[in-house]
């Protein structure tokens, strides 16, 4: 009979501790509010399925989402674990905390939930995995060397410019963003291990489309465009200029805004699965979707999950017409089909749809 294996858990360091490089602060970014909304209503629930990003160079996309980082509350993972495996989950631990926890040796630590950069130049064994050259060499063993996939597991994976991405690694991100697993099958070695993560991508629409497949794969759109606001435009350079100049300054004048944005993730989450969705909600977003010709039924999903998300994040107990309006658009606005005869964009007929189901 195999031992009863129990999480221990270690000593910790304090999520606390200074990054190496300070990011701008997610609270002192300016305006965007549909993009702040969308990001935090992702970090809440991973299952709505990501977020990309489309606007205007220079209007804060890439600050948002690194900025992500530091604004996230730690998360508990196996100690030593290659993939930041949940101790909690028994029957999604890796092969290696399998074995861990056969023998009574599982043991828990608090870990930064990642935030992994995929540059658009990476190779495929970056991304994915592949033979460790050192072992090999020094050692002659077959040892497999995780790449950026197995980083991001349990976190999110953040591509700038995702429409400039190579087709084959769209591929690749299509499948493990479908199955949830990375598998591996070269120099002899078939490796299999949990690659689950909120997909977030940015990119300027005048530099190319993306593809379909992808973007369908986004749980939410955004669009962001430059302020036309004369205050907006003079507070954004105020704040960049001053965090320029004084990075560790700057963030700590921050600090506390930003531990109030965290401990509302934190309680955004825990109320999460308490959140009723009345069937009145999900008839209202089955007709919206209707209305508008949306394809297939996740555009219905994906709303009923931001809105759910959405009222998590803001205390509610349920999901309201407000929370529908509100996520209507970047749950839907990349699912419309393109109408010839209608020359408002998607943004425009989401409007005047949720209108009329709504009321002005």
């Amino acid at each position: 009979m195999a031992p009863v294996a129990l999480v221990r858990p270690v000593k910790e360091t304090s999520p606390e501790r200074a990054p190496e490089r300070v990011c701008f602060p997610f609270a002192a970014i300016v305006g965007q509010e549909e993009m702040k909304q969308a990001i935090l209503v992702a970090a809440v629930d991973a299952t709505i399925g990501g977020v990309m990003v489309f606007g205007d160079r220079g209007t804060g996309k890439s600050t948002a989402v690194r900025a992500l980082a530091a604004l996230l509350p730690p998360m508990r993972a196996v100690a030593g674990c290659r993939y930041n495996c949940d101790p909690a989950q028994h029957a999604a631990l890796c092969p290696e905390c399998r074995a861990k926890r056969a023998a009574g040796e599982l043991r828990s630590v608090r870990v930064p939930i990642p935030v992994v950069d995929l540059p658009l130049g990476a190779t495929e064994d970056r991304v994915v995995g592949a033979l460790d050259l050192e072992r090999a060499l020094t050692r002659g063993e077959k040892a497999f060397e995780p790449g950026l996939l197995a980083r991001a597991h349990r976190g999110f994976l953040y591509i700038d410019e995702v429409n400039l991405l190579e087709d084959h690694l769209v591929d690749l991100l299509l499948d493990v963003a479908a199955s949830g697993e990375n598998v591996v099958e070269r120099e002899g070695m078939s490796i299999r291990h949990p690659a689950r993560f909120v997909l977030v991508g940015s990119g300027n629409p005048e530099e190319g489309e993306l593809r379909p497949q992808l973007l369908d794969r986004f749980g939410l759109s955004v669009e962001v465009k430059t302020p036309t606001d004369i205050a907006d435009r003079i507070e954004v350079v105020r704040r960049r200029d001053t965090f320029e100049r004084d990075p560790a300054v700057f963030a700590a004048r921050w600090k506390r805004e930003e531990s109030r944005l965290r401990r509302t993730i934190e309680a955004g989450r825990s109320r999460l699965p308490a959140i009723q969705v009345p069937d009145a909600a999900i008839e209202r977003a089955a007709c919206l979707c209707m209305a508008l010709g949306a394809d297939g039924l996740r555009g219905e999903l994906t709303l009923i999950r931001a809105a759910r998300a959405l009222a998590a994040l803001e205390g509610a107990d349920a999901v309201a017409d407000s929370h529908l309006r509100r996520m209507a658009p970047p749950a839907l606005r990349h699912r419309l089909r393109r109408n010839p005869l209608d020359d408002a964009g998607s943004s425009a007929r989401i409007e005047r749809a949720v209108a009329e189901l709504f009321g002005a």
